[in-house]
């Protein structure tokens, strides 16, 4: 299955890199719908599609806004928007209000209200994050007991190799994750609820992954590198740097 990565900048776009979003054209799932969402239209393979949120800053949530353009003239018979009930609610009262927003987008709401749901061949697991108003984290496994595959998604938290979520991540086959901070940055990282380098290297460690993807940089930075590769793949060698675009096969 392929996964696509459509925004992988954080805060804010920059020049060469939208906000926070990933999705899996195979089965209609998209993963947060930051700036990088007006993407989604180009891959469409699905009668249905649901949107995962982590959480609702405007980064990961104002994509929602381009609904409309994106499922212009297209055929889905539903889009449903999933995410905590409080969440939702936000969403709908204020980035949608109609002094905002002009019209009802065309998708149904479904709080997450258990740890699993079942979308189609993918069984998703969600997790808390800690971040200021709180966040979730993803698993999605699918497959057979003869090929089982898996992918974790966690952005807005501060990473710590004994972080309760670790536990969730054990084992997957690719693991993305945040990476907003540099090393030396790590009191920015605590103060806004993110993420610097080594952290993240040392959680794809401890979780034993089997590739650990890096996204959601500093929206200030347009490098090629944001964050030093060569210091991440010191504590887990299999890491490479996201990008706009970026084709990942699982």
């Amino acid at each position: 299955m392929k996964l696509f990565l459509l925004g992988t900048s954080g805060y804010h776009p920059n020049e060469r890199r939208n906000t926070a979003c990933l999705m899996l054209p195979a089965e209609g799932i998209v993963l947060d719908a930051g700036t990088g969402f007006f993407r989604v239209r180009e891959h469409l393979a699905t009668t249905t599609l649901d949107i995962l949120l982590t959480h609702v800053h405007l980064d990961h949530v104002v994509g929602l806004t381009f609904l409309l353009s994106t499922v212009w003239q297209k055929s889905l018979e539903r889009i449903t928007v999933h995410g905590a009930t409080e969440k939702l609610a936000a969403v709908r009262q204020h980035l949608l209000s109609e002094h905002l927003f002009p019209a009802p987008l065309p998708c149904q709401w479904r709080p997450l209200d258990t740890g699993t749901l079942t979308l189609g061949r993918v069984r998703v697991t969600h997790f808390p994050l800690a971040h200021p108003g709180g966040s979730l984290g993803y698993r999605l496994d699918w497959g057979d007991s003869n090929a089982q595959r898996s992918l974790a998604y966690v952005t807005d938290t501060t990473a710590k190799k004994d972080a309760d979520y670790v536990q969730f991540l054990r084992g997957v086959d690719v693991l993305v994750h945040e990476c907003n901070f540099r090393d030396g940055q790590e009191d920015w990282a605590a103060k806004t609820g993110h993420s610097s380098l080594t952290p993240v290297a040392q959680v794809a460690a401890s979780a034993a992954v089997g590739r650990l993807v890096l996204t959601h940089f500093n929206g200030l930075d347009e490098s090629d590198e944001p964050v030093d590769l060569a210091a991440a793949r010191r504590n887990f060698p299999a890491t490479e740097l996201g990008y706009d675009g970026m084709e990942i096969d699982i």
